[in-house]
């Protein structure tokens, strides 16, 4: 496995000292950024908005945007109220800092994403989300009424695995239970068109948050935080919050005006999953989940015979830098049919050799 460091931005294909590679990784997943209209929208945004906000969003100077993209993106995700934040990891830290020290225990998903990962906490990530669903019911039935907060992922994307919350319901016939899923991995590619999982839990027995990073599938330099009108009041009081500046405005603007592209842009993704499923014909070695654009493959050897064939994947050691590396092939939106039946071709000549 090569690294390779670049001078220009990353598309479907990259140019490396003067080699031309197509390119199957990145988290890119509706090649957002790739798209002139987008481009065009956000050039728009840049010129009403400015290209950055510095401001605290409790300032007494505001800019409007923010809370018109707020009300919208709640909307559809069928929430009671967003706040959107300048990332995903902040958003993460925000929700986690209000709700840890309103809760007796925290048990945590073994892929839990770092953002909402308590310092102290530590789970193992080589334990299967199942096995640890299992132990948080044994443990919930054994031990009184308390207040739990979970914290899990929407979607595991180095396996990948799409995780379901539905159990936690039976958690919370005893117990007082919150929920907190980050999304980052399912913003625009699962759930409720674009907008995410919180639709799909949002008539649980519980207190629902869901926080994540805009900046992977909707490609936006933000995060958010998906909750309910009270939790949202207590959250917007937070010196995290009002200390923090907001994302540039010009790309939620961009978002507002771009509804129709990122249906379109979703629904090419699907097509392109489905015609590489379609193509597969050694699914012992490159195998995924329905309707989701990310294939692990094995074995690693063929890291480095697809380098050799000017394509890159996703490759590097995983969860730690002592472990194996998680290898995987990643499509967006940007790709088109032609680069999947290239890449078919070099796979099928390297597993016949």
């Amino acid at each position: 496995m090569n690294t390779f460091s670049l001078d220009s931005k990353i598309d479907r294909t990259l140019t490396v000292k003067g080699k031309i590679y197509h390119y199957f990784s990145g988290t890119s997943y509706l090649g957002i950024g790739q798209s002139p209209e987008f481009q065009e929208e956000l050039i728009r945004g840049m010129e009403q908005y400015g290209l950055n906000h510095g401001l605290s969003r409790i300032n007494n100077v505001r800019l409007s945007i923010y809370e018109k993209f707020e009300e919208a993106f709640a909307k559809q995700a069928e929430a009671e109220n967003a706040i959107v934040m300048s990332s995903g990891y902040l958003a993460g830290m925000t929700a986690l800092q209000y709700l840890s020290d309103k809760c007796d225990q925290i048990w945590v998903a073994p892929d839990t994403h770092p953002a909402i990962l308590p310092l102290d906490l530590k789970p193992d990530p080589k334990t299967s989300f199942d096995s640890w669903m299992q132990s948080c019911l044994e443990k919930s039935r054994k031990m009184p009424s308390q207040k739990i907060l979970i914290l899990g992922n929407a979607v595991n994307p180095m396996i990948p695995e799409i995780h379901s919350y539905d159990w936690v319901a039976q958690l919370a016939e005893k117990h007082e239970v919150t929920l907190l899923i980050d999304d980052s991995h399912a913003f625009g590619v699962i759930g409720k068109s674009v907008f995410g999982t919180y639709y799909q839990w949002k008539d649980l027995p519980i207190n629902l948050l869901v926080s994540g990073s805009l900046g992977k599938g909707l490609g936006l330099p933000a995060g958010i935080i998906l909750c309910n009108e009270k939790t949202a009041e207590n959250i917007r009081k937070l010196p995290i919050y009002g200390g923090a500046s907001p994302c540039p405005p010009a790309y939620l603007h961009a978002f507002l005006k771009s509804k129709e592209l990122y249906r379109e842009q979703k629904s090419r993704l699907m097509q392109l999953i489905k015609y590489f499923e379609k193509k597969n014909e050694i699914p012992e070695h490159i195998y995924g989940i329905k309707n989701y654009p990310v294939f692990s493959y094995r074995p690693e050897t063929w890291v480095e015979k697809l380098e050799a064939k000017k394509i890159i994947t996703s490759s590097f050691p995983y969860p730690t830098s002592k472990d194996k590396s998680v290898n995987r092939i990643i499509l967006s939106s940007f790709h088109t049919a032609e680069d999947i039946d290239s890449l078919w071709a070099h796979i099928k000549e390297i597993y016949q050799r």
